[in-house]
């Protein structure tokens, strides 16, 4: 049988370099769509000589349908992240993301391609499940005066009491609450409904805070990983927003890779299931503040700053339940915390973006 023809879109990036390296390990036929961004890419990065590149952007829709002849699988990375400067980047997040990803999918219609992962994110619950006296809970948004006052926990708004945070599922209520949540969500809904009308097969991983070597630094849409990275990079003490008790779930960007891949089998669990979302986390949870603290510790820079300052489109917690992703795909991850932030700590970061 011959090897499966693989495009990465976004396969110049971190998370997608991470997949095209795992491909051609497993000995796959890679080709990637980058558009090489400069607000994404410090420099040209490095592109393994066995894959096909071709530069462009994935909303041309000449360039997909060049991008996708004689492929057999597609792996949808490209898009614009993290929270944003502010609301005027919201055009440019839905151009990159929800046209993007709407030219994709027709130009897989009119090529016959019928196999999409695509790269969702956590950040389309909004705040994480948690629970109360009164049981099961969704907060509602923050807001600006109990966060200045210090106040950075949900409460139950009928009892005044902290709500607890629970596992999210892939069963929980979607809940964008930024500009960037809200087009990946649409990216969602839109393979959805290429889903349904060709009877396609998507995969929708929903990331949880992805790290590891090849980081970009110095990008104000980077993750948290890369700015405490890039801190201690200048001799600098990462600045921990809040309290530093945010709880997250940090996953090494090789596990993502090998999820990816797990997906890109992903079969259905039955004839009418053409779309399927999966929690991609480690399955252990850590807070923001314990990852500033190990990594300024593996490093032997400054110890983290916490500076009580917050942004409010940030949610307080959100680590989610992987067990979907485990039984139905036979996925786990490999890397620990531990071993994965002593690595990322010395590790090489991608250059700085041109701002």
């Amino acid at each position: 049988m011959n090897a499966p023809r693989l495009l990465v879109t976004g396969g110049a990036g971190f998370i997608g370099g991470a997949i095209v390296t795992a491909a051609l390990e497993h000995g796959w036929s890679v080709r990637v769509l980058d558009s090489l961004r400069s607000d994404v890419h410090g420099a040209l990065p490095l592109v393994d000589p066995r894959v096909d590149v071709i530069v462009g952007d994935v909303t041309d829709p000449g360039v997909v349908a060049v991008a996708l002849r004689e492929i057999d699988l597609v792996c949808h990375q490209a898009a614009k992240v993290g929270l944003g400067v502010d609301f005027s980047d919201a055009p440019d997040y839905v151009r990159s993301n929800e046209v993007g990803t709407a030219v994709l999918l027709a130009a897989m219609t009119a090529a016959g391609i019928d196999r999409l992962v695509l790269a969702s994110s956590m950040v389309v619950y909004g705040e994480g499940s948690f629970r109360g006296s009164r049981g099961p809970a969704r907060p509602g948004p923050r807001r600006a005066a109990d966060l200045t006052a210090g106040v950075y926990d949900p409460v139950d708004e009928v009892t005044g009491e902290r709500l607890e945070p629970a596992l999210t599922t892939e069963e929980d209520p979607l809940d964008p609450r930024n500009v960037y949540a809200a087009t990946k969500l649409a990216q969602e809904y839109l393979a959805s409904a290429w889903a349904r009308a060709t009877g396609g097969r998507v995969a929708a991983l929903r990331y949880h805070n992805v790290y590891g070597p090849g980081m970009p630094q110095n990008t104000p849409y980077a993750g948290v990983a890369s700015l405490f990275r890039s801190a201690l990079e200048r001799g600098e003490a990462p600045r921990v927003f809040e309290d530093g008790a945010q709880r997250r779930d940090f996953v090494h960007v090789a596990d993502i890779a090998s999820a990816n891949l797990a997906a890109l089998d992903w079969t259905g669990v039955s004839p009418a299931s053409t779309f399927r979302a999966f929690n991609v986390g480690s399955g252990t949870v850590h807070t923001i503040g314990d990852l500033a603290e190990a990594l300024s510790r593996a490093s032997g820079g400054p110890d983290p700053v916490v500076t009580g300052e917050f942004r409010l489109g940030d949610v307080r917690h959100i680590t989610a339940s992987s067990e979907r992703i485990r039984v139905e795909l036979g996925w786990s991850p490999t890397v620990t915390f531990e071993r994965g932030v002593a690595e990322f700590a010395t590790a090489p970061l991608r250059a700085a973006v041109r701002r």
